[in-house]
Order: structure tokens, then sequence, then C-alpha cells
């Protein structure tokens, strides 16, 4: 009886090849070489080596930069019979369950970007739309605008990984926000008032898309 276990494939009990790979060849990276001596020295508290001499961080098995190890199992979670072509969130969950390595997250949304079958595939969850409704032309600049959200990135420095586009509806210019998708209504509110509203006013019509951030009560 086969099972999945976070992109592992265990047949009867037994792990997989790669699994089985993957801690042969721990010794063959400097860089896990050099987090196992911190970890004798007591430098490095997530880190840990078992009874059975395999190196794991947080009980996950650290996985080293040789042979295209890592390419190698995101292949095989990305192609599996059991998951084909999931989202690159998904992958990560299920991944990071068994494995860890060193930018684990962002090699994982790369592969996916570079998948032209999970890139022309895109589920629409939204409830079917409504009647078209007529726009009135702007009269004045900044009166009003069009906003969405652009999501979905990597990661920046500040942990922004998504983009608040508000653009002028009359002379097409605009504002591109960085911000986090944990951001909150009231977040919104206060950066659109420090950004948008400090320089141009209050506008008379916001048009944009039913996102949660738009149609919250706040």
């Amino acid at each position: 009886m086969d099972s999945i276990e976070g992109g592992v494939v265990v047949m009867n009990g037994a792990e997989s090849p790669l699994v089985s790979e993957v801690k042969e060849k721990q010794d063959q990276d400097p860089i896990l070489l050099e987090l196992k001596a911190n970890v004798h020295k007591k430098k490095v508290m997530a880190f840990g080596q078992g009874g059975d001499g395999v190196f794991k961080y947080q009980g996950r098995l650290c996985v080293p930069r040789v042979d295209e190890l890592q390419k190698r199992i995101i292949e095989k979670a990305h192609s599996s019979k059991y998951s084909i072509h999931p989202s690159s969130t998904k992958m990560y969950r299920d991944l990071r369950e068994v494995y860890w390595w060193n930018s684990m997250k962002k090699g994982i949304v790369g592969f996916v970007a570079k998948c032209p079958n999970c890139q022309q595939v895109k589920v629409e969850h939204q409830r079917p739309d409504g009647m078209d409704q007529n726009i009135e032309i702007p009269k004045w600049k900044w009166e009003m605008i069009n906003m969405d959200f652009i999501t979905g990135l990597l990661r920046s420095r500040r942990q922004h990984d998504s983009i608040w586009v508000i653009i002028n509806r009359m002379i097409k210019s605009a504002h591109i926000l960085s911000i986090k998708t944990t951001h909150s209504a009231e977040d919104y509110a206060k950066l659109y008032i420090q950004e948008v509203v400090r320089l141009h006013g209050v506008p008379v019509l916001i048009i944009s898309d039913r996102g949660a951030q738009f149609t919250a009560q706040f």
C-alpha cells in the first residue's frame, strides 16, 4: 500500500530512495557540515543530529545542495501522481513537513513560476459576474480611481510579498505600494490615507474587484 507524506512516497513502510540519498549525502554539503560543527559547539539550537547520525532542522530532514537533490525533490512533488501541478503554497506546506533547506520556499515558488501548465490553468473560485455597469467619465484627476493587488511575489527584505496598484482613471498615473498579504483592512486604510489621500484628497468613486480587502466591513 503506497501513501504520500509531504511529497515523500512511502512504499510498504520503507522510505523512498530519494530520502535515503538525502541522508547519505548530507556530509557532502560544506554548509551542513559547518552547521553540524556549530551544533556540537551549541551555537545553533534548532538543528540536531539523531542517534542514526541524520542531521535535521526542527525534526525535518536537511537536504544537501549536491547532485540537484533539492531540485529533484521539487520535481517529484510537482509531478507526483498523488498531486499533479499543485500550487507553490501547497507544495511548500507539504514538503516542509519532511524537508528543510536554505531558501526552500523561494526555490519552490521559482520552479512553479516556470511551469507553463501552472501558469495557464487558473481556477475561478468567485461567484459569476453580475450585470455590467456604466462607469462615468471622470471630470477631475484622482476623482475616480481603480485599485487592484498583484500577489504571489517573492518576499522583500521588509517581508513585503504583494503590490497594491492604485490608478488615476483620468490621466492613467498610478501609485504602486509594497504591501504584505497579512495586512488587515485597517492597515490598507491607513496606508491609503498616508500615500494617496494625503496628496490627492478623498476620491468620489473607487473601482475594485471583490477581494476580501475591499469588501471588509471596516
